[in-house]
């Protein structure tokens, strides 16, 4: 695919929650006496990037460049991230120490490739706009050279009204095209961008819309289209795909790719970073929504947070290469 060659010369800012995804491996082979829990015979412990940082992670294992803008506590794991972030190939980083806040990790016990139970450190409260302006200020001399933005939000506090408003302000007056992973119900905030990618889930609550209506996806896509004068709006699907809504009125639907699903840990994180990766080098919305779709398929296949390179994408996309959208 054309769009996959030029990757290589993708600069894309990512500005989002950073995270850290621990996980815990091992087995159970009993019933703990003490309450009618598993006991997990601990055999490994591995920590990757999360979160705004898989984003980055996806973009760089793609042969493109990230810029990655984030936070951080000011915690013992906050180093511990450091040192992840240059595992993942992310040189490029800004990552602000917030006094009093906690560096977000995911601790996953994993058992027998079944989730038993996750655990969360995080903070969520919104950062002031004191702290909001100082990071608008590390991003402003990088911006114009970008050819793409990234907002990755997970609702933990970074991503305020106030700094969106900024951002996304900026980008259009640079041209740059600006791409959201949303979070909550009200995504006003967002309005502006030039593409939102939620879930199928996410975009029905957004609307007020059960999610198990029989034309959620269709009825949330265009209400969101022209409900933030969206160029354009991709909702992922799961094991059902995805289906891009064009402000020309052009719908287009792509069936997932995935053989088997495993674990969709970091699956729009890495649908957002690949469509990102097309788009800074002009392909348009229906090239980068079928590379993304490729990708997701891909990643939902393993286990864990999984990073896509450059190499196992090409390798996928010539085993599918019959598949069309439609």
């Amino acid at each position: 695919m054309k769009a996959l060659d030029q990757i290589s010369k993708a600069k894309v800012l990512v500005i989002g929650d950073v995270m850290l995804d621990r996980y815990w491996w091992g087995s159970v082979h009993r019933i703990s006496p003490e309450a009618p829990v598993p006991i997990v015979r601990l055999e490994d412990m591995s920590v990757v990037a999360g979160g705004a940082a898989n984003v980055a992670g996806n973009l760089a294992g793609l042969g493109a460049t990230p810029y990655l803008f984030g936070i951080k506590g000011d915690d013992a794991e906050a180093e511990l991230l450091d040192s992840v972030l240059g595992e993942a190939g992310i040189s490029d980083h800004q990552i602000t120490a917030i006094k009093g806040r906690k560096t977000t990790i995911k601790t996953r016990i994993v058992a027998h490739h079944q989730h038993v139970v996750r655990i969360d450190q995080e903070s969520s409260d919104p950062i002031s706009n004191e702290d909001a302006e100082g990071i608008i200020s590390q991003i402003a001399p990088v911006l114009h050279e970008m050819d793409a933005v990234v907002v990755s939000d997970y609702a933990k506090g970074l991503l305020s009204d106030h700094l969106l408003g900024q951002l996304i302000g900026r980008c259009k007056e640079l041209g740059k095209p600006i791409i959201v992973d949303p979070k909550g119900r009200d995504f006003s905030k967002y309005r502006g961008a030039t593409l939102i990618t939620p879930n199928k889930r996410e975009a029905a609550e957004a609307c007020g819309i059960d999610v198990m209506d029989n034309d959620v996806v269709s009825r949330s896509g265009n209400e969101l289209l022209d409900g933030l004068d969206l160029p354009a709006l991709l909702i992922t699907e799961g094991e059902h795909g995805m289906t891009l809504f064009e402000r020309s009125g052009e719908t287009s639907h792509f069936d997932s790719l995935a053989r088997d699903v495993f674990d969709v840990t970091g699956a729009g994180d890495t649908v957002i970073a690949t469509f990102a990766a097309a788009v800074a080098t002009g392909s348009g919305f229906v090239e980068a929504a079928k590379l993304a779709n490729a990708a997701a398929g891909l990643v939902v296949g393993k286990i864990g947070t999984t990073r896509v390179t450059r190499d196992m994408l090409d390798e996928f996309l010539r085993a599918n290469e019959n598949v069309q959208h439609a």
